[in-house]
């Protein structure tokens, strides 16, 4: 079916603004989506100008070219391990994923991996550093550094400590890697990416967890006596407990911190306390304005923070507990998934014969969101080429006297995906 974008609507001067200061995940697990030529369309009309990917599909990026949007793109998973053993593979990585598009699309960061330093595989742990350096040295090889930071996204579960802020330590069986990458992202000016879900404290428990507090509404706030800060968000909480983490391997100073992952699903199963359109209206909604305006954490206040919320569309093939599916800002016909106040372009039709219910459906409210985007880690088997994939979002959280620490994962795994139509 042919896909037709119907700018009916004006984009607010709202729309301008947050636009400016957020990027959005963007993800393909699903059989009906928009292309991403349409997809391109849509996310102009929006403005949008940041959007990550977990690899480097060449049908999104010559999508966007010309259109003025900064892309994060990946080397997924599966690649890490020959990227660390063979500098001749990084080297062809880049030739393949990253040449064809400059300068028409502009490439700003290159994440290999995601969340590999808490998964169980101990040669992925160990290729993680090797492979980054190896594919600093491929862009550095074709005189692009200056502009291609190279980086990887971490899980929360990295910490041993997150609360309070000022207690954030990192796990010590992990120090042996994370104090050298920390060195690396110092030395190559390259920001250190954390995905921070507070959904999941929520979650987990929501009797104790104050849901203002998750949602950036008004609340009392957490103190943290040790600093004197007071933390309106559970965000930023986490995130400064990533900083406290990062200063005691003394990097704090030279690394920026930026959350590759956040969001909060509008439905859910029944045990998935907190999972409505409401809730991701006002969790999304609120975060937008509070990074519109340019503000930082309490630890870092002269620092506004980059935020990628997860995700631009709710994906109807993600496996997993329903919240997995619907973490989309719109349903894949273009409709939002819910209100967060800002007025968007309408979409006339969609391409794929799947459907958004059952497994993956969604009954948020009518409304608008301006925006911005992020697209699946993919896997090409043993190839150096775009790839793509699916992805999960899971937690464990781990309780300890009048503390809540919670820990996000994401796998990637390989998954066949219906063509897109150019």
């Amino acid at each position: 079916m042919a896909f037709r974008l119907l700018l009916a609507v004006a984009v607010g001067a709202l729309a301008l603004d947050l636009a400016a200061a957020l990027g959005v995940n963007y993800g393909q697990v699903a059989d009906n989506l928009p292309s991403p030529q349409d997809a391109a369309v849509l996310l102009r009309a929006l403005k949008a100008t940041k959007v990550k990917l977990y690899d480097a599909d060449a049908r999104v990026l010559s999508a966007f070219a010309g259109s003025g949007v900064d892309f994060t793109v990946g080397v997924p998973d599966n690649l890490v391990p020959r990227l660390a053993s063979n500098p001749s593979a990084a080297a062809a990585w880049v030739r393949a994923n990253i040449l064809p598009h400059l300068p028409g699309t502009s490439i700003t960061t290159v994440t290999v991996g995601n969340e590999v330093l808490t998964g169980t595989d101990t040669t992925m742990l160990r290729s993680l550093l090797p492979a980054m350096e190896s594919l600093h040295a491929a862009l550095a090889a074709c005189n692009i550094t200056s502009h291609i930071a190279v980086t990887t996204a971490h899980s929360l579960a990295l910490l041993s400590s997150s609360f309070p802020p000022s207690s954030g330590a990192f796990r010590h069986d992990l120090l042996p890697y994370i104090t050298p990458l920390l060195a690396f992202l110092a030395k190559t000016n390259s920001p250190f990416f954390i995905n921070a879900y507070p959904y999941f404290a929520y979650k987990a428990d929501s009797g104790s967890v104050d849901l203002d507090y998750v949602l950036f509404e008004s609340n009392a706030g957490v103190l943290d006596a040790a600093t004197g800060l007071r933390y309106g968000n559970m965000l930023h909480a986490q995130v400064d407990a990533v900083r406290t983490a990062i200063c005691a391997a003394d990097y704090g100073k030279a690394v920026e911190i930026q959350v590759s992952e956040t969001g909060w699903p509008s439905q859910g199963d029944g045990d998935e306390a907190g999972a409505s359109p409401q809730n991701a209206a006002r969790y999304n909604g609120n975060l937008m304005r509070l990074v519109a305006q340019g503000k930082g954490t309490p630890g870092a206040p002269g620092e506004p923070l980059q935020v990628y919320v997860f995700a631009l569309f709710n994906e109807n093939q993600k496996p997993g507990p329903a919240s997995e599916r619907h973490y989309g800002l719109f349903k894949p016909d273009g409709t939002p998934a819910y209100d967060v106040g800002v007025k968007a372009p309408t979409i006339g039709g969609w391409k794929g014969s799947g459907n958004d219910n059952g497994n993956g459906a969604n009954n948020g409210t009518g409304g608008g969101a301006g925006l911005v985007v992020a697209d699946g880690p993919g896997e090409t088997g043993g190839g150096v080429g775009p790839g793509t994939g699916y992805y999960t979002i899971s937690s464990a959280t781990l309780k300890v006297p009048n503390c809540l620490y919670v820990i996000t994962r994401r796998h990637a795994h390989a998954l066949l995906l219906c063509e897109l139509r150019q």
